[in-house]
């Protein structure tokens, strides 16, 4: 299971870093889900691995623009590039009549079903490899975590349940390792039944702008990597007076370690974080605000970068 960045400033993009967007990818590598869509998020998709066609689903946290912008392009950009079949798209109702006039009046047609679904509505989506729940977050306008949760990762077959129902070694095992359905002796067997993980399920939590991370506390529980974003250090809101919805690194990374989180990765930087340490503010001063707060595994997101989450949970930095 993956992450890849495709935008981690807030608000506006930089040279360095696009505005929001995240894949989380399956364990199988090809299949993926995108959180938030800033604009430029089509382009950013091209400098990646990654193909539209195996696009599962689309998640927006909140109406702001720097989380959907990029949302009408990316949509008929995939109807050119030939994908037919559906795409379910969870954002905020507010965002329902805002998408279809855009694309009704660029006069853009889409070759394949666009299944909207209101976020407010939300309670459990599953695909065939993952789970995705919603955590309220807090914000300027209403805002959403999202908690992606494996399903029954790397199934193997209940050989102890198989051998107690007395089903007889051989093809029909074979059928039902592949999640086919079966029949012995006048019953139906499917395979779901009789396939259980073969170790603990990684669960990753794809935060929206949010100024309460303590809203986290129980989804938190047992996740492998947090994502949250950190859009300023603390002496730029003592010094502003206010957070205008967000959080400060140390905010973040004092929840984090409080809540036991093993992997803490910050986003959605405030576009003053400069990535040259001679000027001030730099981004390495994200970290350092983080770290005096936060013992466990520290990532400062970047643009274009993939993070593996392994087997163990541990996150480390992957393949481009």
């Amino acid at each position: 299971m993956d992450l890849l960045f495709l935008g981690t400033s807030a608000g506006v993009p930089t040279k360095a870093r696009n505005v929001s967007a995240t894949a989380v990818i399956e364990a199988s590598g090809s299949q993926w889900y995108l959180v938030d869509c800033g604009e430029g998020t089509q382009h950013q998709l091209l400098r990646t691995p990654l193909s539209i066609r195996d696009l599962r689903g689309v998640f927006i946290t909140h109406v702001h623009g720097d989380h959907c912008f990029g949302l009408p392009g990316l949509l008929a950009s995939a109807g050119m590039s030939g994908r037919t079949h559906p795409l379910d798209l969870i954002l905020p109702a507010a965002l329902h009549d805002w998408l279809r006039l855009g694309l009704a009046a660029s006069d853009t047609f889409l070759p394949f079903e666009l299944r909207l679904l209101a976020v407010e509505q939300l309670t459990d989506w599953c695909s065939d490899a993952l789970r995705v729940s919603t955590v309220q977050l807090s914000h300027r306008v209403p805002s959403v975590g999202y908690v992606f949760t494996e399903l029954n990762p790397e199934p193997r077959l209940d050989v102890q349940r198989l051998d107690a129902e007395g089903i007889p070694r051989g093809p029909l095992w074979g059928e039902l390792a592949k999640g086919h359905s079966a029949e012995h002796a006048g019953r139906v067997l499917h395979g779901r039944d009789y396939l259980r993980a073969s170790r603990p399920a990684r669960k990753v939590i794809v935060c929206g702008d949010n100024d309460s991370p303590e809203l986290l506390a129980e989804v938190a529980k047992g996740a492998d990597v947090l994502v949250h974003e950190a859009t300023f250090t603390q002496p730029i809101i003592e010094r502003s007076g206010a957070t205008f919805g967000h959080s400060s690194a140390a905010q973040v990374a004092r929840f984090a370690e409080t809540a036991g989180v093993r992997n803490l990765v910050l986003t959605h930087f405030s576009a003053r974080y400069q990535p040259d340490p001679r000027r001030s503010p730099c981004i390495d001063d994200v970290r350092e605000e983080a770290l005096a707060q936060y013992s466990g595994n520290l990532t400062l997101a970047r643009d274009l970068q993939r993070y593996h989450i392994g087997r163990d949970g541990c996150l480390c930095v992957g393949a481009a």
